[in-house]
Formats: C-alpha cells, sequence, structure tokens
C-alpha cells in the first residue's frame, strides 16, 4: 500500500459560523493542498470535514497517518467512541444524540477502505504542516460564494439547537 501523510484542520469564526478546512497531503516526495469552506458550520464539523476529504483525495487504498489538532476527532476515533455511537443507533453513553453522525459515518466507511492511524498534534506550536493547514483554513473561510453545510444549516431551520460538540 502507498504511505500517505495527512494533516488536516478546520475551524470557523466565530463558533458556529463561517467555516473552513485545510489538508496538506503528502507521499512519495509530492504534495498536494486542497482547501474549502462552508458559509455556516461548526468548528468540530469543518475538522471532521477536512479529514473525509483529505482521504476522499486518494486514489487508490492507502495507508495513512492523518495529524489533526482536533483531540474531537483523534480521540474519538482511538478511544472507539464513534464505534460506540453508531452501534447505539448513533447515541452517546447518557442516550444524548451523538452530535455531527452524518460525518462521523462517511470518516468510518473512509477508515474502512484506508488504513488511517490517528495523530493528534498539538496547534499553534509551530509545526509547519498544521500551521500551513491552519492558514488555508482561514483563507477558505473568507472566501466569496461558500459551500452550504446541508446537514448543519437544515437542522437549524428545524428549530433545532445548534450543537457545537
Amino acid at each position: 500500500m502507498k504511505e500517505v501523510t495527512l494533516y488536516t484542520d478546520g475551524g470557523c469564526d466565530p463558533n458556529p459560523g463561517p467555516g473552513g478546512y485545510g489538508i496538506v497531503l503528502i507521499s512519495g516526495g509530492r504534495r498536494k493542498e486542497l482547501s474549502g469552506g462552508y458559509r455556516l458550520s461548526t468548528n468540530n464539523r469543518m475538522e471532521l470535514i477536512a479529514a473525509i476529504k483529505g482521504l476522499e483525495a486518494l486514489n487508490e487504498p492507502c495507508k495513512v497517518r492523518l495529524f489533526s489538532d482536533s483531540k474531537y476527532l483523534v480521540q474519538a476515533i482511538n478511544q472507539g467512541w464513534v464505534r460506540a455511537w453508531k452501534a447505539h443507533g448513533w447515541r452517546r453513553s447518557g442516550k444524548t444524540p451523538a452530535a455531527n453522525s452524518d460525518l462521523w459515518d462517511r470518516l468510518l466507511s473512509l477508515c474502512q477502505k484506508h488504513q488511517v492511524e490517528f495523530v493528534w498534534v498539538k496547534g499553534h506550536a509551530g509545526n509547519p504542516e498544521n500551521e500551513r493547514c491552519d492558514r488555508l483554513v482561514m483563507r477558505a473561510m473568507r472566501a466569496p460564494n461558500l459551500d452550504i453545510d446541508d446537514r448543519y444549516e437544515s437542522s437549524i431551520s428545524k428549530g433545532q439547537q445548534p450543537r457545537l460538540i
């Protein structure tokens, strides 16, 4: 399997608000950067979308080391929370609905295609690739004509309280 290093970041300003994601893919001496934004979302949704978009950019099954400064993303995967939420009908241990189940489901499917190791990296601590992802996020969220995060915006239009977790 081809080995890939993937750095991802996501954010909103304010949260919730306009959001962006940034991705740096490195493999075999080649590098690719991706970014995009949404007119209304949350920090956590953007972190998940960054991981999803990065893995979706791979043309074949790969062995991936995915670096993220999101403890929400890395811990939920590495500590098995996401698989437990899915096994319980997207409910958390307190029987409350798990936030972002649409994105978690997409991410789990991609993790079946690729061998993914999730690694937490401290944000804003001088890691060049994480810093680059952060700059891509900031640029993307300020771009004109941002995409629509349908799932998030439809939950708000139905009168549901926006969830930040």
